[in-house]
């Protein structure tokens, strides 16, 4: 596993660990790639894939890299004929399960019903 952090560039501002945060939840598959990990454990790239719906082999590889590099998720190769590649949230990832349940439940209290979301929204 990888110990390296987020990079940010304001390093002793107040809201430094807020814009840390921010590069994590801002990448569209990010939250949805640990909380995926999170309720279903271990996955393989494939049943990860399906998991998530909707994300191609490209951008989950390329956002699993990510989250590997910043320690959040590890791969593990299982000895298996044939050799099977999972991967796992890590300590640093598992960390993140009360904000991805706090952003559900935001997200459910203020989620349109299909029928509104063509509605304009007001200031």
């Amino acid at each position: 596993m990888s110990e390296r952090g987020i990079p940010v560039a304001c390093e002793g501002e107040d809201w430094c660990p807020i814009q840390a945060t921010a590069i994590f939840f801002c990448k569209k598959w990010h939250p949805v790639v640990v909380h995926r990990l999170l309720v279903h454990g271990p996955l393989g790239f494939n049943a990860l894939q399906a998991e998530a719906g909707g994300i191609s082999s490209k951008v989950l590889s390329d956002t699993l890299d990510e989250l590997e590099t910043y320690g959040i998720v590890e791969r593990n190769v299982v000895s298996e004929k044939p050799v099977r590649v999972e991967y796992a949230p890590t300590d640093r990832g598992a960390a993140l399960e009360p904000m991805l349940q706090a952003m559900r439940e935001w997200g459910e209290e203020h989620l349109l019903e299909p029928d509104d979301a063509d509605d304009p929204v007001e200031p």
